[in-house]
């Protein structure tokens, strides 16, 4: 969603980020088991991270703001399954199977974790065409603001950067959270000055590095 609440980079009035001293990846059972269902789940379920993030994203700024992180990861698994009839909402209120399951294709077993969870999913592809930006160029961020999932941040759009570094093409998630395919695109660093986007009054050694999709990016 282009505008969700998530997309609060560079937004003012929720305080300082105040990191947790040795935070744990869990603060609670319940977290684990939430991170759990939704790798599981993906598999009979036929999703993509993409679609994942999509759905825990494009949530009412009020819900999501009072959400807790794995309470949001938690929502956009409810909504990921009841969208494919892996789970209908009376048996999401109430906990418990009320419904005869959905035969699926695919599950993910025990023995398998370890497997996934390491394998990862690689996005790199193979390019469509040749990259059409260089390291040291400079480059301006499409002002853009799609209705449906992107990764570009509100706060760099209309801005202009530099081309730090170039990753290769990466499946564009953009496309790939609507179900419409990869679609790949070369994918770059680029680096901000700390004052182009906030103004001169800004910290001047403040730099900003976004990894963009080449369709973010025209030339400045």
């Amino acid at each position: 969603m282009t505008e969700g609440a998530q997309d609060m980079g560079g937004v003012r009035g929720f305080g300082k980020v105040v990191p947790e001293p040795d935070e744990p990846p869990f603060h609670a059972d319940w977290e684990r088991r939430a991170f759990a269902l939704t790798l599981a789940m993906a598999m009979p379920g036929g999703w993509n991270i993409d679609m994942s993030r999509s759905a825990r994203e494009n949530m009412p700024p009020a819900d999501y703001l009072s959400k807790s992180y794995y309470q949001i990861w938690l929502a956009g698994l409810e909504k990921l399954m009841a969208e494919r009839g892996l789970a209908a909402r009376d048996e999401i209120e109430s906990g418990h199977a009320l419904h005869p399951p959905k035969p699926v294709k695919r599950t993910l077993s025990p023995d398998d974790v370890s497997k996934v969870l390491y394998r990862g999913g690689p996005t790199g592809r193979e390019p469509k065409a040749p990259a059409r930006f260089a390291a040291g160029d400079k480059v301006r961020m499409r002002n853009i603001a799609p209705p449906t999932h992107t990764r570009l941040p509100r706060y760099v759009r209309g801005h202009v950067g530099a081309i730090e570094l170039v990753h290769g093409s990466h499946v564009f998630p953009d496309s790939n959270a609507t179900g419409a395919g990869e679609n790949p695109q070369w994918l770059y660093t680029v680096c901000f000055d700390g004052r182009d986007l906030w103004g001169k009054d800004a910290d001047r050694n403040v730099k900003v590095s976004v990894d963009a999709w080449e369709p973010y990016l025209e030339p400045a």
